[in-house]
C-alpha cells in the first residue's frame, strides 16, 4: 500500500466507528479514481444540528481528498420518514412543509461543505418514476425476515407495536438510492447501520459493485445522556447564533467536553487523552479548554469573527459580570400579559 494510500486512509476512517469491509475500501481507494460518496438526509425538521455536523465534516474531509460528494435530499422518502428507532409511525408531512425544510438543508450543510463542490439530488427524480412493477420487483429482492432483523421493528414487533408496510420500504428506497446513484461509499450515524447495509446488499442484486459503509458515532446532546435532537431540545443548531451556540457548547458538562472534542474539535483520541491528563495533573483548566472547544466549533461553523465576538460577549457576561454585553430581547406581540417567569426564563 503506498503512502498516499495510507495517509488517505488515515483520514477517511480517523473517528468513525466502522468502516464496512474496509479492504473494499482500500481496493477503490488503489484505483485513483474520484470516488462517488453518498450521503443522504429527509428533510422531515427544518433544522440540523451539530450531531448533524460530525458527518458533514467527515464528507468535508472526504472533499478535500478530491472525492465527489453527493448530498441526497430525501424529498421522497421524507414522506414516510425514517423509522429508525421510532417506536410508533411517523405522521405524513406536506410537500410544502418538505419543500421548505429542504431549502434550509442546503442553507446549513453550505457552513460546511462547499456546494459548488458538491452535487445536490433529490430521491424524488428516481422513486416517483418507479412504477407498480418496478416496486414489486425491487421488493422481490428482500424478503421480510431480512426486515424484521432491524432492532427498532424487532421491538416493535415483540411489543405488538403496529407496523406499517410503508415503513418497512423505507429502507428499500433508501438502499435504492444508492443504486440509483452507483455510489462508491455511504456514510451516516450507527443508527442508520441497517439502511446503509440494505444499499449494499440492494446494489449486489443490480449487478453493481456494492458500497463501503462507514459509520459515525451519535452525538450526545447537551444532557450527556440522549443523542442531540431537537425533540429532546438537548441541541446545537447550526443556524443559530454564533453567540447562543458558543453558551450552549459552554453548559456542557466537562465529561462531556472530551466527546466533543474527539468528534468535532479537531482533536485525535491521543490528543483528547494528553489534555484529558492536563487537567488531572493541573496543568489545565476545564474552564479553558471548554472556552477553547466552544472557539474551535464556532470558528469551523460559523465564521473566525463570530467566534471572538461569541468569546468576548461570554467573558464579559459570565466571568467579568459586566451586563452592558448583554442584548436586547422583544418580546412578540402575542406574549401573554401578565406572564409567568418560568415562560419568560
Amino acid at each position: 500500500m503506498s503512502q498516499d494510500i495510507k495517509k488517505a486512509l488515515e483520514i477517511i476512517t480517523s473517528g468513525t466507528v466502522q468502516v464496512t469491509p474496509c479492504e473494499d475500501l482500500v481496493k477503490k481507494l488503489q484505483t485513483k479514481k474520484h470516488l462517488t460518496i453518498k450521503f443522504g438526509a429527509d428533510p422531515t425538521a427544518p433544522d440540523l444540528h451539530l450531531g448533524h455536523a460530525v458527518v458533514l465534516h467527515k464528507l468535508r474531509q472526504l472533499q478535500n481528498l478530491g472525492h465527489k460528494i453527493i448530498f441526497l435530499i430525501g424529498d421522497y422518502t421524507a414522506r414516510i420518514g425514517d423509522p429508525t428507532g421510532r417506536s410508533k409511525t411517523r405522521p405524513p408531512l406536506s410537500g410544502e412543509e418538505i419543500a421548505s425544510n429542504a431549502q434550509t438543508y442546503l442553507n446549513q450543510v453550505g457552513k460546511v461543505l462547499d456546494l459548488e463542490q458538491t452535487k445536490v439530488c433529490y430521491n424524488s427524480e428516481w422513486l416517483a418514476k418507479l412504477s407498480f412493477a418496478d416496486v414489486i420487483h425491487l421488493c422481490s429482492k428482500v424478503t421480510v425476515a431480512q426486515l424484521a432483523e432491524r432492532e427498532d421493528f424487532a421491538q416493535r414487533l415483540k411489543e405488538k407495536t403496529p407496523i406499517g408496510m410503508h415503513e418497512m420500504m423505507y429502507p428499500l428506497m433508501q438502499g435504492y438510492d444508492s443504486v440509483a446513484l452507483h455510489a462508491d461509499v455511504e456514510l451516516g450515524g450507527t443508527d442508520q447501520t441497517f439502511n446503509l447495509l440494505m444499499g449494499r446488499h440492494l446494489q449486489e442484486t443490480y449487478g453493481q459493485e456494492p458500497q463501503v459503509i462507514i459509520t459515525l458515532p451519535l452525538l450526545e446532546g447537551l444532557d450527556g445522556v440522549r443523542k442531540m435532537s431537537k425533540s429532546y431540545g438537548n441541541y446545537v443548531g447550526l443556524w443559530e447564533a454564533a453567540e447562543s451556540a458558543y453558551g450552549k457548547i459552554m453548559s456542557i458538562s466537562d465529561e462531556l467536553m472530551w466527546r466533543y472534542y474527539l468528534l468535532l474539535g479537531e482533536k485525535t483520541a491521543s490528543e483528547v487523552q494528553e489534555l484529558k491528563q492536563g487537567v488531572v495533573q493541573q496543568t489545565l483548566h476545564p474552564m479553558e479548554l471548554k472556552k477553547t472547544l466552544a472557539f474551535t466549533i464556532i470558528k469551523r461553523f460559523w465564521s473566525a469573527d463570530e467566534a471572538q465576538n461569541a468569546q468576548q460577549q461570554f467573558e464579559a457576561l459570565f466571568q467579568q459580570r459586566d451586563y452592558s454585553a448583554a442584548q436586547e430581547v422583544l418580546l412578540p406581540p402575542e406574549t401573554p400579559n401578565p406572564l409567568w417567569i418560568v415562560e419568560l426564563l
